[in-house]
């Protein structure tokens, strides 16, 4: 059975992510619901715009940090968070769109800015059911 979603989990100083899903696509998506979760509450966001982001790298752990680093940069350049991702993985090159909206301080209350997510703790990987994981350690 495949599953697909997202969770927290501690770390001394700053926050665990991890994404699962059936595909590798769909566990970093989940994985980038979880980062936008570490800043405010997913309900709370509207899709109303979307943004167009693209990353290559030369394997599946370099290019999932590259991922959530330019979310992380489109958030903080564009004042926005994202709340529904589509991504395409081919070649080590991912293609994605983010919809979300502009930062409302007041509906969306944002508890922490997200630094970068690292390298600590990185991993992906296709479990043993095919199920993907996609998990890393953010700076917050």
């Amino acid at each position: 059975m495949s599953e697909t979603f997202w969770e927290h989990y501690s770390h001394p100083a700053d926050m665990g992510i991890r994404g699962f899903g059936p595909t590798k696509e769909e566990a970093f998506s989940q994985a980038a619901l979880a980062l936008t979760a570490v800043i405010t509450d997913l309900q709370t966001i509207q899709p109303k715009e979307t943004v167009e982001i693209s990353c290559r790298q030369q394997d599946d752990e370099l290019l999932f940090v590259c991922w959530l680093n330019a979310l992380i940069y489109e958030m903080a350049t564009r004042r926005m968070l994202f709340c529904k991702f589509d991504i395409s993985i081919k070649n080590h090159r991912l293609q994605a769109n983010a919809w979300g909206e502009k930062i409302d301080l007041k509906r969306h209350n944002p508890a922490v800015e997200v630094k970068a997510a690292t390298y600590a703790d990185l991993k992906v990987q296709q479990g043993t059911n095919g199920n993907w994981l996609a998990q890393c350690i953010v700076d917050v």
